[in-house]
């Protein structure tokens, strides 16, 4: 009974072990994203960190290192093309609601339209980028396209980051949770279906 409480492979130890993963993952991902342009190369191996963490694969520290260097200039180029593309649909959506013109409202709608392909994208891009090599391009095309095939995986995706943010917003306490290992965690559960996706993508293409 005894050796069961104290065997480091029970589910008590390896739960512990994981919270300690995730919250050090988490400053490994804020220290290496205060540059702010090295946002798209710090998700990125936060993102492979938690895709191995869940195959116990390697050991956190190195996987995140590795993939941080192996992706940082593609993951950069897909952050800045993000955060450009995304501030341009802001900008127009705001300066469309503001005019109270015709043409404004077109603008707004237009932006609008433009912002779901946006999100989409922007939700598998790094993931993406995280598990296979691909041009830039192609990772925002299969990003699309991959969100639209496995819709049912994408809604759910988007229902963990919506209740992240709403959580957030609502409840106080989560705010400490979420500034100490928040981004851990969030990103461990989405990996669950980013491994489940890349596994069917992968035996689609054997």
């Amino acid at each position: 009974m005894l050796s069961r409480i104290f065997d480091t492979d029970n589910i008590v130890f390896r739960s512990i072990s994981t919270v300690g993963y995730l919250w050090w993952l988490h400053i490994l991902w804020l220290v290496c994203s205060l540059p702010v342009v090295t946002l798209g190369a710090s998700t990125t191996a936060l993102c492979y960190s938690c895709m191995k963490l869940h195959k116990k694969e390697g050991h956190v520290t190195e996987n995140f290192f590795r993939s941080f260097k192996e992706n940082f200039r593609q993951a950069t180029a897909l952050f800045l093309i993000f955060a450009v593309v995304g501030a341009v649909l802001i900008l127009d959506i705001f300066a469309g609601s503001s005019s109270g013109t015709t043409f404004g409202n077109l603008v707004k709608y237009c932006a609008l339209t433009l912002l779901i392909p946006y999100l989409l994208m922007a939700v598998y891009a790094f993931a993406i980028q995280a598990r296979f090599i691909n041009p830039v391009g192609k990772t925002l095309k299969y990003s699309f396209f991959m969100a639209l095939k496995y819709f049912k995986f994408t809604l759910q995706i988007i229902c963990v980051i919506a209740a992240a943010v709403m959580l957030n917003t609502t409840i106080v306490l989560v705010n400490f949770v979420t500034l100490s290992m928040g981004m851990g965690i969030v990103m461990y559960i989405l990996t669950v279906y980013y491994n489940k996706i890349f596994s069917k993508v992968i035996e689609e293409q054997k």
